[in-house]
């Protein structure tokens, strides 16, 4: 495959390696537009039609024509024109039509006037102000002229999508099928929530994690449980998702532990691009393929599991679906307290970032162990910490990444 497995991967260069090879592998089924919120538009969507599909008033108001206001006189009337029920009559000199948001404007019109700006007197009607010419007026095509692409294929359907669809008349779209993900939990000390635990014993947190980002990723989830330190049960499953899912994803057994079968199995039965990254939390990652899904190994560890799902698996994931993804937004801030860091490794640190007295500041959440759950709970962003960088005193400028919609 390519990869270097020796040392500690940069993050950038396992990003880039992984989405080089990745390809779409959703198949495209078309769906009423009801039943399409979230997924993935296989498509570009043209507008059928301009929008507005002709000139309308912005304002209620009355519609006017510039030369008749020339004299400053009173115009008078001539009758009004409402959403759905265009003005229709002559429309003589001198004359306006009372006009309400929405409506056509008559033909002729050069201005529409807000009725703020007037003063009526039963049908004469005075104008405070000098209007310009298409004032008030939004015309035909201005928001999308029809032909021009509305949404691109590789777009996932949200509330914002949906009215703007069905605002151009479009009832069904093309769409991806959703991702099909298999994902189970290894290690003998694992046990389900809501059974009493023996000494040594810890429960599975990982699964909910990682279930849970998954759908708000709008995948098919196969969840295969909780799998002992055993060789066998542990290659039958890798077999069932290889046949069922497009994508494997573990938690658990990626280390270098005797009792770690991942890397094992999955040199067996298929490739491994990569086993080791140089970020933290999250250094004993994997990726690779078996002969018909790919697969990610994430740490036991719950934060390690959480970050490099957020950081490398969404990506990846985005682009085996056929999802645009857009890297996440990164932005400056002062660290309001030390941190602690040492040179080597990439640091995703968790923080607090609110809006100080001179601009965006930051703070950790405590304990920064990849085991403390809380630290990843209390935060709303990463502090992201250069690889060679050392401890950060307070006041230093820091590079912050604000949890997005997979987290929050």
């Amino acid at each position: 495959m390519g990869f270097d497995t020796s040392g500690l991967l940069p993050l950038s260069d396992a990003l880039q390696g992984m989405l080089e090879q990745l390809a779409c592998c959703c198949d495209t089924e078309q769906l009423p537009l009801p039943e399409a919120l979230g997924r993935i538009l296989a498509d570009d969507i043209a507008s059928p039609l301009s929008v507005p599909p002709f000139d309308n008033s912005a304002m209620d108001g009355y519609a006017v024509r510039l030369a008749d206001l020339a004299a400053g006189t009173p115009l008078i009337m001539a009758g009004k024109a409402f959403a759905g029920q265009p003005y229709q009559g002559e429309w003589p000199a001198g004359h306006c039509v009372r006009i309400m948001t929405g409506a056509p404007v008559p033909a002729g019109t050069d201005a529409v006037v807000m009725q703020e700006e007037t003063r009526a007197d039963g049908e004469r009607i005075t104008f405070l102000c000098q209007p310009v010419p298409g004032q008030n007026i939004r015309r035909a095509g201005s928001d999308m002229a029809k032909g021009a692409c509305v949404l691109g294929a590789g777009t996932r359907l949200t509330p914002r999508e949906m009215p703007l669809l069905a605002s151009l008349g479009i009832a069904t779209v093309n769409v991806r099928r959703p991702l099909r993900v298999a994902i189970f939990s290894t290690g003998d000390e694992l046990k389900p929530v809501g059974t009493p635990l023996a000494h040594g014993d810890i429960y599975d947190s990982n699964r909910y994690g990682v279930k849970a980002m998954l759908a708000r990723l709008g995948c098919d989830c196969l969840d295969l449980g909780i799998l002992p330190d055993n060789p066998d049960l542990l290659r039958a499953a890798f077999i069932r998702a290889d046949q069922e899912a497009d994508v494997l994803i573990t938690t658990g057994g990626v280390s270098v532990g005797e009792a770690d079968f991942t890397k094992q199995l999955l040199d067996e039965l298929g490739e491994i691009g990569f086993w080791k990254l140089a970020i933290k939390p999250g250094k004993p990652f994997a990726f690779g393929r078996l002969p018909h899904a790919w697969f990610f190994g994430l740490p036991g560890n719950p934060v390690s599991a959480m970050v490099t799902f957020d950081q490398l698996v969404q990506p990846a994931l985005a682009k085996l679906a056929g999802q645009r993804f857009e890297r996440p937004l990164q932005l400056q801030a002062v660290a309001a307290e030390p941190l602690k860091k040492s040179p080597g490794r990439l640091d995703f640190q968790r923080g607090i970032l609110c809006q100080g007295p001179n601009g965006l500041e930051v703070r950790s959440t405590g304990s920064q162990d990849s085991a403390v759950f809380s630290s990843l709970s209390r935060a709303n962003c990463y502090i992201v910490l250069e690889r060679e960088r050392g401890r950060v005193a307070a006041g230093e400028t820091v590079t912050v990444e604000p949890f997005g919609g997979l987290l929050l």
